[in-house]
């Protein structure tokens, strides 16, 4: 059931773009491994799926932050929680603001 949408911002505490571009892919390969639907965006990674499950995934978030070598880590939390029904989902709220997206890839090819 979905019943939460998260959103997180990861800012680990590293030097250099190149740095911080490492850290974040690693947190968000992270999240590709849990099997949560999500959505990554240029600011932050959207997730959706049960809230008690979501709010694990943000806490190991900053662990694997660390374990990737920054010394300390910012986050970014955004919460809807629905415990009596199903929220929007990902695709309801962004597909129509990307339909053309694939066409505009081609393009640019």
């Amino acid at each position: 059931m979905i019943n939460a949408n998260v959103a997180i911002q990861v800012l680990p505490d590293v030097h250099t773009d190149e740095e911080i571009v490492r850290v974040v892919d690693e947190v968000i390969d992270y999240i590709k491994s849990t099997g949560v639907n999500y959505y990554v965006g240029p600011c932050e990674t959207a997730m959706e799926g049960d809230y008690d499950q979501l709010m694990e995934i943000v806490k190991r978030c900053q662990y694997i932050a660390i374990e990737a070598g920054a010394p300390s880590v910012m986050s970014y939390v955004k919460i809807t929680y629905k415990p009596d029904g199903e929220k929007l989902t990902i695709a309801r709220k962004t597909n129509k603001h990307h339909v053309n997206d694939c066409i505009k890839d081609l393009k640019s090819a």
